[in-house]
């Protein structure tokens, strides 16, 4: 799976995506995520890619003319399943919207930065607007690289326990029951006996019957949808 992801500002993906599982994925050759600085498709000496809005108002606007450069020469190189455009207007990001990416092929990502970007880019080469939740950032970039993560790894062989991101918070519609690790006890704090009894069936009903509690009490949401 490719991502290819257009952005003012580059650097600020380098960090995000040079560690840890998404690093893993990468050199195992499951994904790979390359990011392109839209001001090397700017048509002005400048670099600039910004202009006031038509009908006045604050703030500046992400213009057309290097969107389309870039996207007209990516899609030139190779088939897209999805255009996708990080906005604060889009469909809120989920655990299904995560599923059903996990299983396209190459996406390409747009990161809007100061006020937006020209309405003909998101009208002409946009397939999906995705938002990771009601409020707003400086720039797309942040939400392409949580959007990134959370389909890169679903994808088979990412993890090393494939069944990991199969019990995930969101996955059945619930949220995750709680989990424990060593020591058994800590400053009087001891793990539920269940999870120490080795009796596989009832500490899977414990699980399901935790899933609930807490689904109830912190994201009644989950159960009414």
């Amino acid at each position: 799976m490719r991502f290819d992801i257009i952005t003012v500002l580059p650097d600020l993906l380098t960090s995000p995506f040079a560690h840890s599982i998404l690093q893993r994925a990468q050199k195992k050759g499951l994904a790979e995520i390359v990011v392109h600085n839209l001001r090397d498709y700017a048509t002005n000496k400048q670099k600039s890619v910004d202009d006031y809005p038509y009908g006045g108002g604050s703030g500046m606007v992400m213009q057309i003319e290097p969107f389309a450069k870039c996207i007209e020469y990516l899609q030139s190189e190779r088939d897209y399943d999805e255009i996708i455009f990080m906005s604060p207007d889009g469909q809120t990001l989920n655990q299904e919207i995560a599923n059903t990416l996990s299983t396209k092929g190459n996406m390409m990502i747009l990161c809007g930065h100061y006020k937006g970007i020209d309405q003909r880019i998101r009208d002409i080469y946009v397939t999906k607007e995705i938002s990771i939740g009601d409020y707003v950032l400086s720039g797309g970039e942040l939400p392409a690289a949580i959007l990134t993560d959370a389909i890169i790894r679903l994808i088979p062989g990412v993890l090393s326990d494939e069944t990991s991101a199969l019990s995930d918070s969101f996955q059945d519609g619930l949220l995750d029951a709680p989990i424990y690790t060593r020591p058994a006890e800590w400053r009087g704090h001891k793990v539920p006996d269940i999870l120490l009894s080795g009796n596989e069936a009832k500490i899977l009903a414990w699980r399901d019957e935790q899933q609930l509690q807490r689904t109830k009490e912190r994201r009644p949401d989950l159960l009414n949808d």
